[in-house]
């Protein structure tokens, strides 16, 4: 390689200053989203809890809407199969009022109390047990005590604060420090 020429080497400087502003700025990219990730993240952690919240409630509200509404079809078909045999009732009615059966040639069975009980008790855990809290990611709970809180914010305002300093544009080469 010959003497390189003043525009060679003035081609060269503008393309390694072109590559480094955007290592630059890459570098300022990455650090101010993490940190606004953060900083937004400890400031928003109450309405992120309440939102996940809601949504279980919602989303209970809406299984109880859907068992009401199967429950109410049910109802409405049972009407119906009323309306069209009235003998119906006097078939039913044992079974529904706890009288005694009047047909001889059929066995009823015969439960106990405690076996009620039981049965009752094994629904009622069931149902308790999927809607009894809420289903708030790990991260969120972590987040939201307040010295995990304290310290996401500070992270998140010092790499906003890193990337101003340390990636912000750099020097002009017609505003130099005097």
């Amino acid at each position: 390689m010959g003497p390189q020429t003043p525009s060679a080497l003035r081609y060269r400087l503008i393309v390694a200053m072109r590559r480094q502003n955007m290592r630059r700025m890459l570098f300022f990219v990455v650090f101010f989203s993490i940190g606004a990730a953060a900083l937004s993240g400890s400031v928003l952690c109450e309405d992120l809890l309440q939102y996940y919240t809601y949504r279980e409630a919602l989303k209970l509200a809406r299984e109880t809407l859907g068992r009401l509404e199967s429950l109410n079809a049910d109802y409405d078909a049972l009407l119906q199969q009323l309306q069209e045999d009235p003998n119906l009732i006097k078939r039913i009615a044992a079974v529904t009022l706890g009288t005694e059966a009047r047909n001889e040639d059929t066995i009823y069975p015969k439960v106990t109390p405690e076996q009620l009980d039981a049965a009752r008790k094994a629904l009622t855990e069931g149902s308790n047990q999927r809607f009894s809290e809420p289903m708030i990611p790990r991260w969120l709970s972590r987040c939201s005590k307040p010295p995990q809180r304290i310290a996401l914010f500070l992270a998140g305002a010092f790499l906003i604060l890193i990337s101003f300093v340390c990636f912000g544009p750099g020097e002009r080469s017609g505003q130099k420090a005097q």
